[in-house]
């Protein structure tokens, strides 16, 4: 081999290294994206969740995603307290990421109004008050009941799959399981919201119903029981089967309106507020109903 190819040859070679290498470079960057965070160990006097456990977050999503989704699983199972301060940097410490991430994450929560900054001391989840909820379920009234009225009209036969969940919150319920319960029951109503072409109202709906949980928990047990739950789903689940858009719009706003109502009422209990639940409900969702 005379001293040009021998040169090429090297050269060549030299190309293919420094190709691989990076290549190596981008996968083990694009590889951080998809390691779930780790369980944390959380502590003493860290100002961060104190569980054995932490929340489950989901593989195959970018570390701000994985940020988001651990704040609030932490809120909705109340490792998380609306009123505390949590320290921006112990949380990625703890959670073994560097802060870039971990800021990006609150940053979209606070957008969200889950979470406000405190200067220099890190951020807190904003409590949700009793007028709050009633605003809320306002919102969802104005959301949901014409998407059951559009689900009942629209050429999408999503019948089995809202059967399926009708089913799945009855073992839910059967097992007593809670968490399994309303998961069934929010992807319930998200069937419906799709199905009713309101995919962006799905995701409000969800941000609308996670701010409900940091105030009250469900009305499970004081006001009425998982049958019950079940049970006001039949006629809207029946409607949207039978095309019945009228029907599938009352049926959703008797759903959501008894929904709202006891959880004012609990929420005003809890909080000691004296103001009438009644009188408050009615003047919140002026406009929305009348």
């Amino acid at each position: 081999m005379d001293h040009v190819a021998c040169h090429m040859l090297l050269s060549n070679l030299g190309n293919i290294i420094l190709g691989m290498s990076r290549c190596i470079v981008i996968y083990d960057s694009l590889r951080c994206y998809e390691h779930p965070i780790r369980d944390m160990k959380v502590g003493q006097n860290s100002g961060m969740p104190r569980s054995e456990s932490s929340p489950i977050v989901r593989p195959h999503r970018s570390l701000t995603q994985q940020v988001m989704d651990y704040v609030r699983t932490s809120v909705m199972n109340g490792q998380m307290q609306p009123g505390e301060l949590y320290s921006v940097y112990q949380l990625a410490e703890e959670l073994e990421i560097s802060r870039s991430p971990v800021r990006d994450g609150l940053l979209r929560l606070e957008e969200a109004g889950m979470i406000r900054f405190s200067r220099n001391r890190g951020f807190q989840v904003i409590p949700t008050t009793p007028a709050d909820i009633a605003e809320i379920f306002s919102i969802r009234i104005a959301l949901e009941v014409p998407a059951a009225r559009r689900a009942a009209l629209s050429e999408a036969d999503e019948s089995a799959r809202l059967a399926e969940l009708r089913i799945e919150m009855q073992q839910a319920a059967a097992d007593d399981d809670e968490e399994r319960f309303f998961r069934a029951d929010q992807e319930l109503h998200n069937v419906i919201l799709v199905t009713g072409g309101a995919r962006r109202a799905r995701d409000i709906v969800e941000r609308l119903r996670l701010n409900t949980r940091l105030l009250t928990p469900s009305t499970v047990g004081l006001y009425r029981g998982f049958d019950t739950i079940v049970d006001e789903h039949d006629p809207i689940i029946d409607a949207i089967t039978r095309g019945d858009d009228r029907a599938a719009a009352e049926a959703m706003q008797s759903h959501l309106v008894l929904t709202g109502r006891l959880l004012v009422k609990q929420a005003l209990a809890q909080t000691g507020d004296s103001e009438d639940p009644d009188e408050l409900w009615e003047r919140l969702t002026a406009g929305y109903l009348h």
